[in-house]
Parts: C-alpha cells; structure tokens; sequence
C-alpha cells in the first residue's frame, strides 16, 4: 500500500486519509493504491462503510500535481487519466457507504474524489474548484458528469466554465455537499454517520446503493423492475431472515453481510 493513502479500520468503517503534504496531492502510485485498497474493503464482509479525509488543516486534496502534465506528454496525460478514472470510478462501485469529510481545499481531482463519494460534509472553512480549465486542461476523472448531475447543468457550468470556487454554505445550498461542520468536526460527523450504517443490513445498503446509482442512467419504470427483483434476491441472504427475525423477537440483529 502506498503510504500517501492510510488506513484505518475502526469497528465497521475505514478511515481513509490521504497523506501527501503540503496539499494531500495525487500521483500515479496513490491513485493505484486507492483503486487496490477499495478492492480489498469490498472484499471484506466486515467492513460496511468508509470515509475519505485530508491530513492536515488546510487541504482536503488540491487534486493533481501540475508538475507531472509540465512536458505536455500525451503518453502521460493518458495514463494518469486512465488512473484517476479507474481509482475513482472504483470507488463510486464501493458495496457500502462512503462519506468524504472535506477538511480544506478541494481543488480538481480533489474534489472529484469527493464527488465519487456517496455523501459529502465540508469543514465551514473549506473551498471547492475544478479550475483545470484556468491552465488549459479539464477534469477527467468525472468531474464533469457527476458535478453536473448533483448540482445542475447551471451550477457545474458556473463552476467549471467560470472557473468560480464555492465555500461550504454554497455547496449545501446547491446540493453539493449534504452538511457543513465546524472547522475540525467534519471527521467526527462523517463517522458518526458511518457507524450509523452498522444498523442497517450490509446486503441491503449495497443493494440499495445500486439501484439508486442506477437512476443516473435507467428510465423510473426501469429502475422500478430492478427495485422488486432485488427485493425479491434478499430473501436468499441470512441478513434478510436475520433482520426480520431481531424485529419480531425485539432485539438487536445480528449481522453476517452474507
């Protein structure tokens, strides 16, 4: 594991914190590193939920290091949009429920990071941008399609065409993050809603989360089948027989994820 992404994994969530100072910037190894280690939760029943933070007071992330674009190599452009893709796409497909806790400046493939997350909280003092437009560049690792489609074709022109940064309150106005925290609270309020989770049926979350995510790209009548058949599925899980079991007998289920 790269030691720019830590880990840590309390009760049922992972705590991810990258780790790159001054401004918790990606590379290729870092961007490989997240897309294995979100391979790994995923493969581990016990893990339910996960947050992703900055280390430090001032930068969430401030996304990629211009140095690595300097020679304007095409071969390189490719591969680190390639990794950016794969790491972030990879973790838009996580099973259970992510949060990113936006401690500071989230700038480009650092906000796109967040993005790729489930739910957002922003520290008050946080600022958000995809500026790669202001040096003749553009996000690559879904900024355009996911800003776009949380916030409104409007808002993630605004911010992508015009280059505008938006502070936390903004960002809740217009539905870009789902909370603001006091500066150094983001942490403590993402987790908090991370072990709320834990009271939920990981095999329901997961079935769950993908028929919501499927709404980006499926017609309601569509999604509607999806949502009986996966109802019809969980029946074949020990959760959904454990969970109906606690409700009738008054007591606190006991989950398996399996």
């Amino acid at each position: 594991m790269n030691n720019t992404i830590q880990v840590d994994i309390q009760d049922h969530v992972a705590l991810i914190t990258m780790s790159n100072p001054p401004a918790n910037t990606w590379t290729r190894d870092s961007l490989d590193s997240l897309s294995e280690l979100v391979c790994e939760l995923n493969a581990n029943k016990a893990i339910y939920s996960l947050v992703i933070t900055g280390q430090g007071e001032k930068f969430f992330s401030a996304g990629a290091d211009l140095k690595l674009f300097a020679d304007g190599d095409k071969k390189v452009a490719a591969e680190l949009s390639t990794a950016f893709g794969r790491a972030f796409e990879t973790l838009s497909q996580f099973r259970g429920l992510s949060i990113a806790a936006i401690n500071g400046y989230a700038m480009g493939g650092g906000l796109e990071v967040a993005l790729a997350c489930d739910l957002r909280i922003a520290e008050q003092q946080a600022l958000m941008a995809l500026p790669e437009a202001a040096v003749g560049l553009l996000p690559c690792a879904g900024g355009t399609q996911n800003l776009a489609w949380l916030v409104g074709e409007g808002w993630a022109k605004r911010i992508i065409l015009c280059g505008e940064r938006i502070n936390a309150e903004q960002a809740l106005q217009i539905g870009l993050v789902e909370a603001v925290a006091e500066q150094g609270q983001g942490l403590a309020q993402a987790m908090e809603w991370a072990h709320k989770v834990e009271r939920q049926s990981p095999i329901s979350i997961a079935a769950c989360k993908r028929l919501i995510q499927t709404a980006r790209k499926e017609p309601m009548f569509s999604g509607m089948g999806y949502e009986r058949d996966a109802f019809v599925r969980l029946f074949d899980s020990n959760d959904s027989k454990e969970g109906v079991q606690a409700f009738l007998e008054k007591r606190k289920p006991n989950w398996t994820n399996s």
